[in-house]
């Protein structure tokens, strides 16, 4: 399998220095062209799950035990966690976010019948992962209202009311900017309060968050590094980001306004990782003085999680909904919930008892790639691929 996440990265790192080169100045646009601030907004929170929140306090610990995981000797933690989330990674989405505002109206290498469902079953698998992510942190951050010795019923209550809500709000187009803007108001300000409590701590000053900053430059001296998985776990991060980056390019293509290529490659590699490294920063402080994130902070903590993995499993729902044709105006709205309820929760439960895994969802991705890169080669000379310098016009919007 690292071989195969290894084949993909060094793939996907060579389509953006071509799409770089032939495409630069190619001007794109979506269905729902949106400012760049709203683009922004919809790309962070639609690209991001639980995991930002809940992961680096778990992670910080196994980065900097370099006795038992000697792999991680050449930086520190910080640097590492970043890695596995910032920057190069999201080279990977702007790969399918070019793709299918440019390339996908012209190829609709997507609508033939057998891509069409493994395209599906991957979005589908891939928003099942994401509500089981959140499932298997909650006891860590919750841990008081775990039940000892028996089936966590809480913490099922508190994904299911999540999948529930996100099925909701995947009911009206209208839920998109207020999911996005709002859990990214509320991701800012959980950095600026958590920033602020570490402040009014004895145990941290103002001086030791702009010495913990410098600690990210770490990351751009060893990118070399990132590229291929360091580690099994570095190629299941690897593969967790080809999971999504399909879903993640087919649902922000539509909301590209105007914007050239070059650009859409800089806004999708440099904001992201401006919030995340931000964040990032704060959590470090924490795990390195020892301050504890019990109660209160915990508790805020899963509370934006939970808004994240909502906005997720919102775009994954639509999606997927639209592709395959399971929409409200089909079932109406009571007909649509229930399905899309069950569905979710019951391949939430197959993932948290390991019958599937995301490294096989990754997999596909990488395969629908090549097969798609195949299949315009051989067929280059029927599509009209766009000129370097024009200007896409918008695509027709969904009725």
């Amino acid at each position: 399998m690292i071989t195969l996440v290894s084949f993909g990265m060094l793939f996907f790192m060579a389509l953006v220095v071509f799409i770089l080169v032939r495409w630069g100045r190619l001007r794109l646009n979506g269905r729902y062209p949106v400012s760049t601030l709203t683009f922004i907004a919809i790309l962070f929170t639609s690209g991001l799950d639980v995991g930002l929140i809940m992961f680096p306090l778990t992670e910080f610990p196994v980065y900097a035990n370099l006795k038992e995981n000697s792999e991680y000797t050449f930086t520190n933690p910080l640097a590492i966690e970043f890695g596995f989330w910032g920057f190069l990674v999201w080279a990977i989405y702007f790969v399918t976010c070019f793709y299918f505002c440019a390339i996908e109206p012209k190829v609709k290498f997507f609508e033939i019948t057998w891509v069409k469902w493994i395209n599906n079953l991957v979005i589908i698998g891939t928003c099942a992962f994401t509500a089981h992510l959140l499932y298997a942190n909650l006891s860590w951050y919750l841990p008081s209202i775990a039940v000892e010795n028996s089936f966590p019923w809480y913490y099922a209550l508190i994904v299911g009311a999540t999948i529930l809500c996100a099925v909701y709000s995947s009911t009206d187009l209208k839920y998109v900017k207020i999911l996005s803007l709002s859990s990214g108001s509320l991701f800012f300000a959980l950095i600026i309060g958590l920033g602020a409590i570490a402040l009014m701590s004895t145990k941290v000053s103002a001086p030791d968050y702009f010495d913990t900053l410098p600690l990210l430059t770490d990351y751009f001296a060893h990118l070399d590094r990132f590229i291929l998985p360091i580690n099994d776990y570095h190629a299941f991060y690897l593969f967790w980001w080809f999971a999504w980056s399909i879903m993640i390019g087919q649902f922000t293509s539509r909301f590209v306004g105007n914007m050239r290529t070059v650009w859409l490659f800089l806004s999708m590699l440099i904001w992201p990782s401006l919030a995340i490294g931000l964040w990032f920063s704060v959590l470090y402080l924490f795990y390195n003085n020892g301050l504890k994130t019990s109660g209160l902070i915990n508790l805020t903590m899963v509370f934006v999680g939970v808004v994240f993995v909502i906005n997720s499993l919102d775009s994954l729902i639509r999606l997927y909904s639209d592709n395959l044709n399971l929409t409200v105006a089909r079932f109406g709205k009571q007909k649509y919930i229930a399905l899309h309820g069950f569905l979710m929760m019951l391949l939430t439960v197959l993932f948290s008892l390991q019958f599937i895994q995301i490294q096989w969802v990754g997999a596909l991705v990488i395969g629908l790639g090549l097969c798609c890169f195949v299949y315009i080669l051989l067929g280059k000379q029927r599509y009209p691929l766009p000129k370097a310098d024009a200007l896409m016009p918008l695509q027709t919007k969904d009725k």
